[in-house]
């Protein structure tokens, strides 16, 4: 592997994408350690250090800017606002016949669509921005903090108006960032972003394990949850690359004097097919409650309820809720992500049929039938791996925003693998041995 990363470097093209996508990754980084305009910088790091890693309902969205967000630096919101619009705008292209007309219509529908996630995630961010602010000057940010609400210590209008656009402007350079990785570097420059982000957070969550072990100075629980790690990333390697494969056979067709199809090949149909969407769903949808239980005033019963048993990941009844919602959702998302009748017809239109199986509708009920099957075990996997490390974990004192949890094990081996195929595919152009074997 090391021997083609420097063939890699020595190829001169693709040691320019590499070096271009490093320099955006340095600016990105650099850009998550500005603070915006208003903000008391002392007391956010005060808050920050008597927080000991706990981040409550934010950490969701802390871990997707790469601890931007409880720095309130100009980078405070990262990709999330874009990765919002992205998963909108993929659910409404199901539901509005506009948008899939769009997305029928090859590279012009699809810059579209692209135009609209831009407006999208900018008034996703103007959204967020705003309640950013409103919970840093509450002092709600940061529960149990001292100076919690000096963070904002001018509250007119023109401030809260300043560090809002700060933000937005914040969130379209960082989906410039992407976009310029995307065309002039290597891998999908979201996605790298999205990676760099989540692994930023790795060592010092990692360091705030061993300060609190009590075993041989923290080092054994150090290096239990570092082994605990790899195993995870080996299974979801694993479990990542496996797919059901359906044969496909095309027949013959005579066009002029030449003789077309007569081939054989296959419908890849992954295990996970729905990917990190359902785990990144039933996290957003268990804040709900907690944030809306935080901002409401007075001592209901059901916030009680809320407060003691959806907030902190290893109750039991927020484990269930968990997994329950990751399965529903990982159902949900391969039903509208995957239309079988859609590959039917295209499979007719060209000659395709499956072995033993008639075309047209037989061959849709096969492929859904296929595709549930599939799907139960994909499910509970993602189940298992957003669970696991919770449960495993709660020895060593470890919240629920632990960087091995599954939403971060999910993305960033998910990532990895994309991007290596990609240098892997640039490499085999040029004759060159590659990453994989």
């Amino acid at each position: 592997m090391l021997t083609a990363f420097a063939r890699a470097f020595r190829t001169p093209d693709l040691r320019k994408k590499l070096l271009f996508t490093l320099g955006i990754i340095v600016v990105y980084r650099v850009g998550t350690h500005i603070p915006i305009p208003g903000v008391n910088y002392q007391a956010v790091q005060s808050c920050v250090d008597q927080a000991s890693g706990t981040q409550g309902i934010f950490g969701l969205v802390n871990m997707f800017s790469g601890g931007a967000l409880l720095q309130i630096t100009v980078f405070a919101l990262g990709i999330m606002p874009y990765i919002t619009a992205s998963i909108i705008l993929q659910l409404l292209t199901v539901v509005i016949p506009r948008l899939e007309a769009l997305k029928k219509e090859g590279q012009a529908g699809t810059a579209k669509i692209t135009q609209y996630t831009r407006y999208l995630t900018v008034a996703l961010a103007i959204l967020q921005g705003t309640g950013l602010v409103a919970t840093a000057r509450s002092g709600a940010l940061f529960s149990g903090c001292t100076v919690a609400s000096n963070i904002v210590p001018d509250q007119a209008i023109f401030t809260t108006v300043t560090m809002v656009i700060c933000m937005t402007a914040g969130t379209a350079v960082v989906m410039w960032l992407g976009e310029l990785i995307t065309d002039r570097g290597i891998g999908n420059g979201m996605s790298i972003l999205m990676f760099i982000s989540i692994a930023a957070t790795f060592p010092s969550a990692l360091w705030a394990i061993k300060k609190q072990g009590t075993l041989a100075g923290g080092w054994i629980e150090f290096g239990t949850v570092v082994l605990v790690g790899l195993v995870m990333v080996g299974l979801v390697v694993f479990v990542e690359q496996a797919q059901r494969r359906i044969p496909v056979q095309y027949a013959k067709r005579m066009i002029g004097r030449r003789s077309y199809g007569g081939t054989s090949t296959y419908i890849p149909l992954k295990v996970n097919q729905a990917g990190v969407i359902p785990v990144i769903f039933a996290s957003s949808l268990l804040y709900i409650p907690a944030l809306i239980a935080q901002f409401s005033g007075g001592k209901a019963g059901w916030k009680t309820w809320v407060e003691q048993n959806l907030t902190k990941g290893d109750h039991p009844i927020y484990m269930i809720s968990y997994f329950l919602l990751i399965v529903f959702f990982a159902f949900f998302y391969v039903a509208i992500s995957f239309n079988p009748e859609e590959v039917a017809d295209n499979m007719k239109k060209y000659g395709g049929f499956i072995p033993g199986i008639r075309a047209g509708r037989p061959t849709a009920e096969y492929l859904s039938y296929v595709l549930n099957r599939i799907t139960w075990p994909g499910s509970l996997y993602l189940g298992v791996i957003a669970l696991v490390p919770t449960m495993a974990l709660v020895g060593f004192n470890a919240n629920q925003n632990f960087p091995f949890g599954g939403t971060s094990i999910l993305i960033i081996v998910g990532v990895g693998l994309e991007t290596v195929k990609q240098i892997e595919s640039q490499l085999q152009q040029r004759n060159y041995e590659g990453f994989l074997r």
